[in-house]
């Protein structure tokens, strides 16, 4: 079908600087067991593909489900007469843009396809696991799902440039809540964001420790309820992957969108408190902060070969031992800002045009031991698992809450607490990180809802962080 597409494509393309056809087909199916109920499958198909043109300066998109022919030829001339109005009146004159011949194929590694199991067997798998939480006549609420999604894309460039890319995405989530003496507490395996993304198949589920989820989960929010509130004051952070990831996404990977720096954001998600004279000399973080953009790593959920602009992506550091020195820009947003940065213009459907998005944004791991990071503390908190959060249009100022917290005090895990929060400002809190923990400590982890743009669009982000600790943070709890 590609290689009919790529034919079709060059046979209509008009006689400009540059023209590209981005394809692409999605099929999804979201499984869903609550209170040992199986929900309607959520099933969901979308084919489509846009076409870009460059030319005399002017850039121009149009997105068409007509893949023939004359469905190609009309989104071709539409996005040619866009190009012609854009041009003298653009923000930047688009042809000065390099735009790449690239060549190539991605396919995430499946170990086991998850069509080998039918939906009913993938259903009864979630409900065997679901029972699980009814461990107390206090639990209220369980669910299990499963979404599984497959996604082919394919870049072709009419002077003969052209990628395919297949990809395989699991997401697992298994969450139980708990109630009494108005208290409510909810405990989940993967976060209620659905945390634990990843590509691949059904091999993910055993890393995901699907088994004996439900018990531990129902286990878990029944601990919360008998805890007491998070303590208030400044005090030191141990935050878990799970927490790591939504600080990575929100304080860095935001701020860092270069085309949010350049203004194009502020209507719809705001600005950054990070500008251009920034790079290559402003103290991110401590010394002990590695900040990579890697869409390189095997099985994390934002993993690709090129951008939507045809770029190569490969690993690149944008904070290096706390130095800030490379944005998150893809090809048109390098050549406005006249600095470098990485394959990351993406798009998250075939009607929406690519922007500056993260993609997998990770923090590489230090020398400590989990139980080194502990011993560290005097008095602290440890925080799991992402809840809540708010931060400022600048992405500076944030608030973020988690579901779990255990105290730390002289050096030892103490009680757990529920209501874990706490704030602080991204322009001076990474300066705080005293602690990056080991390999050992990792967690691969993601997102499918980072939202941007306008029109919005919900994309992939996957997250990988070690445990890492913070020093004099303002810390508090749920209590009135």
């Amino acid at each position: 079908m590609i290689e009919t597409l790529a034919r079709e494509f060059r046979a209509v393309a008009p006689a400009v600087d540059f023209c590209a056809l981005r394809f692409m087909e999605e099929s999804s199916e979201i499984l869903t067991v609550r209170q040992d109920v199986p929900e309607p499958p959520q099933l969901a198909t979308d084919r489509g593909a846009m076409v870009t043109v460059i030319d005399k300066g002017g850039l121009g998109y149009a997105a068409t489900s007509d893949l023939t022919p004359a469905g190609l030829r009309e989104a071709a001339t539409r996005a040619q007469r866009l190009a012609a109005l854009t041009a003298g009146r653009a923000v930047t004159d688009y042809s000065r843009i390099a735009m790449p011949r690239p060549a190539g194929r991605f396919a995430t590694a499946v170990a086991d396809d998850p069509a080998r199991l039918t939906r009913r067997e993938k259903v009864e798998l979630l409900a065997a696991e679901a029972r699980q939480c009814r461990i107390d006549p206090r639990i209220v609420d369980w669910e299990a799902n499963l979404w599984t999604t497959r996604t082919r894309t394919a870049y072709v460039t009419a002077d003969g440039g052209e990628v395919e890319q297949e990809f395989h995405f699991l997401v697992p989530n298994l969450s139980a809540t708990a109630h009494a003496d108005g208290i409510t507490q909810t405990r989940t395996h993967g976060g209620r964001g659905n945390g634990f993304c990843r590509q691949g198949g059904l091999e993910v589920l055993d890393a995901f420790g699907l088994a004996g989820s439900g018990r531990a989960v129902a286990e878990g929010a029944l601990e919360l309820l008998a805890a007491p509130n998070c303590p208030a004051g400044k005090m030191d952070v141990l935050l878990m992957p799970d927490q790591m990831m939504l600080q990575i996404h929100e304080s860095i990977g935001h701020p860092l969108e270069l085309d949010r720096i350049l203004g194009d954001e502020r209507n719809f998600a705001g600005t950054s408190f990070v500008t251009l004279d920034m790079f290559g000399t402003y103290r991110y973080g401590s010394e002990l902060l590695d900040v990579t953009f890697d869409p390189a790593r095997e099985g994390e959920y934002a993993s690709y070969g090129w951008d939507d602009d045809g770029l190569a992506a490969e690993k690149q550091y944008l904070i290096r031992r706390g130095i800030l020195e490379r944005p998150l820009g893809g090809a048109v947003s390098q050549t406005r800002a006249g600095i470098a940065g990485v394959a990351n213009t993406r798009s998250c459907a075939w009607n929406r045009p690519p922007i500056d998005r993260m993609a997998n944004l990770n923090i590489e791991p230090g020398t400590s031991t989990l139980e080194e990071l502990v011993a560290g503390i005097e008095h602290g908190v440890m925080m799991r698992t992402n809840v809540s959060w708010s931060i400022d249009d600048s992405r500076n100022k944030f608030q973020f809450g988690c579901e779990w917290g255990r105290m730390i005090r002289g050096g030892q895990l103490a009680e757990v607490v529920r209501n874990p929060n706490y704030r602080g400002i991204s322009a001076t809190f990474w300066r705080s990180l005293t602690g990056v923990g080991d390999a050992s400590t990792v967690e691969v982890l993601g997102t499918p809802f980072c939202g941007k743009g306008e029109p919005n669009q919900a994309i992939r982000v996957g997250h990988a962080s070690p445990a890492c600790r913070f020093a004099g943070v303002e810390v508090f709890g749920g209590a009135a």
